[in-house]
C-alpha cells in the first residue's frame, strides 16, 4: 500500500501526524540487548514512496546539507549522471591475471593469507532464512558477499558468495529462484541450491550455467549431507565445500580462478551529512531484521526478527548469530537495492515467482561507517557484479570487508527518523 496525501487537506492531515510523531519521539528509546527486543511501532513515522512526490517543493540537495536529526521526509536526489567512464583518480583494486597471485580479495577488498585459496571459481550458495528454526544458520560470517531477497509469501532467504572461505558445513541449503542467475553470473559461480520450482529449475538447467549448478541429489558427487539438527530433512541439508574441488575434477568442470573485477575500497570514511545507526528491512510482518552500527569495530551487527507482527504482536528482535563459527553475523557495509519485481505472467504472478531485474541501473543506499551515502547501482556488463556510483557518476568506495545486499522492490517504501532508516518492502 502506498500512502498518498492530495490537496491542502492532505497537507493539513500531514502536519497534524507529523506533530503527533514528534511528541511520541521525545520517549526515550529502548536499550538493545540480546534477548529479544520489543520496539514500540507507535514511533514509526509515516511510510514515504522511494520516489518523491510531485507536490512537495523541497530541494532534496538542500535537505542533504546537514545532517537530519528529526523526524523527516527524505526524498531521494534526482540528479544521476550515469558512469560513462571511471575517474582517472579512482583507485581499484584490479583483478590480478588469471594464474598469477592475487594477494587481493577482488569481493572484501581485503589481503588473503594464501594467493592459492583464490585459485577457483567462487561458490554462490542458497542459504534458508525461514522457518524460524533454521537460525543460527551455517556459514554466513565466512562468505563475502551476502544477497537478501523476499522469494514469495512473506519470507526471504540468503544467497551468499564464498570465496576466500571454503567450509565445511553452509547452510541450510534451499532451492533456488530466477535472481540467483544474476548472483552466478556477477560472480562466475558455481550455483549450489536444492532444487526449485520447476519454471526456474527447468529456466537454469537449459541455459549456460548448466554446467555451473550444484544440486541436491543430482548427480554422484555432490558434497552434501544432513545435519545434526532433529528436525524435516528439507531443513537439514548442508554443503561441504572443502569437498568440491575434487567433484570438479571428476565432473570435468571448470573451477579455475575466474577474471573478476575489483572492487573500490578504502578504510577512508567518506563525507556524507546523513547519518546512521540502525537499517531497517521489513519485508513483511513475518520477516523483519534490522543492523545496528558499532563505531568501535566499524561494523554492522544483524538482529532478525524474534516473533511474527501477526494480530498486533509489536516489533521484537534478537542477534543473528552463525552456528558454525559461534559469530555473530556482521557486514562492513549494507547496501539496499532498488530493483524491479517483475512477473512474466500471471501464472506466475498467482504463485508469486518473481523475476527480480538486477540489470542497467537503479536507485540505492549504501551504509558505511555510520553514514549513509544516497547511491545508483549500474550492471550493464551481465558478467560483472554492480557498480557503486555517487549521483555525480563516481565511483563509491566501499569499506574492505563484507558487503550484505538487501533487495528491495523500486516500488518500496522508506524513511528516515534521526538515524534510524526504515526500508518497507512493495510487490508490484
Amino acid at each position: 500500500m502506498n500512502f498518498r496525501y492530495d490537496g491542502m487537506s492532505g497537507l493539513r492531515g500531514f502536519f497534524l501526524f507529523l506533530m503527533v510523531l514528534l511528541t511520541a519521539s521525545c520517549a526515550s528509546a529502548p536499550e538493545l540487548v540480546a534477548a529479544p527486543v520489543i520496539l514500540p511501532v507507535s514511533i514509526v513515522p509515516t511510510l514515504t514512496p522511494f520516489q518523491p512526490l510531485a507536490s512537495t517543493n523541497i530541494d532534496p540537495y538542500a535537505l542533504s546539507a546537514t545532517p537530519q536529526v528529526e523526524l523527516t521526509f527524505t526524498p531521494y536526489p534526482t540528479q544521476y549522471v550515469p558512469a560513462q567512464g571511471l575517474p582517472a583518480t579512482a583507485q581499484i583494486i584490479p583483478p590480478s591475471d588469471v594464474g598469477l597471485p592475487n594477494m587481493n580479495n577482488p569481493l572484501t577488498g581485503l589481503l588473503v593469507n594464501d594467493p592459492a585459496s583464490l585459485q577457483h571459481r567462487p561458490f554462490a550458495i542458497k542459504i534458508a532464512n525461514s522457518p524460524d528454526y533454521v537460525r543460527p544458520q551455517s556459514g554466513l560470517t565466512l562468505a563475502d558477499v551476502v544477497y537478501e531477497y523476499y522469494i514469495e509469501w512473506g519470507d526471504t532467504r540468503f544467497i551468499a558468495v564464498f570465496y576466500s572461505n571454503t567450509p565445511t558445513m553452509v547452510g541450510p541449503v534451499r532451492s533456488g529462484r530466477f535472481f540467483d542467475e544474476h548472483v552466478t553470473r556477477m560472480y562466475h559461480a558455481f550455483l549450489v541450491f536444492k532444487s526449485a520450482d520447476p519454471r526456474e529449475l527447468n529456466y537454469l538447467k537449459e541455459s549456460d550455467l548448466s554446467d555451473f549448478l550444484v544440486i541436491v541429489g543430482f548427480g554422484g558427487c555432490s558434497p552434501y549431507f544432513t545435519g545434526p539438527y532433529h528436525r524435516d530433512s528439507y531443513n537439514n541439508q548442508f554443503f561441504n565445500a572443502t569437498k568440491w574441488a575434487a567433484c570438479a575434477i571428476k565432473k570435468g568442470v571448470d573451477n579455475s580462478q575466474q577474471n573478476l573485477r575489483g572492487g573500490f575500497f578504502t578504510e577512508d570514511i567518506p563525507d556524507s551529512a546523513l547519518s546512521v545507526k540502525r537499517i531497517f528491512s521489513s519485508y513483511s510482518e513475518y520477516s523483519y531484521n534490522y543492523w545496528d552500527y558499532d563505531p568501535a569495530t566499524h561494523k554492522y551487527f544483524r538482529y532478525q526478527e524474534a516473533n511474527d507482527m501477526v494480530k498486533g504482536k509489536p516489533e521484537a528482535y534478537t542477534p543473528l548469530s552463525d552456528a558454525q563459527t559461534g559469530l555473530p553475523v556482521t557486514a562492513e557495509n549494507v547496501v539496499v537495492l532498488f530493483v524491479p519485481h517483475i512477473y512474466a505472467n500471471s501464472y506466475n504472478a498467482h504463485d508469486q515467482v518473481f523475476n527480480i531485474d538486477l540489470l542497467d541501473f537503479g536507485n540505492a543506499y549504501v551504509f558505511r561507517d555510520g553514514v549513509s551515502i544516497p547511491a545508483q547501482w549500474n550492471r550493464v556488463d551481465p558478467d560483472q557484479p554492480v557498480l557503486l556510483t555517487d549521483l555525480t557518476g563516481n565511483p563509491i568506495y566501499l569499506r574492505p570487508g563484507r558487503t550484505f545486499y538487501q533487495v528491495m522492490g523500486v516500488n518500496s517504501m522508506y524513511t528516515q527518523n534521526g538515524e534510524d532508516w526504515r526500508f518497507v518492502f512493495q510487490t508490484p
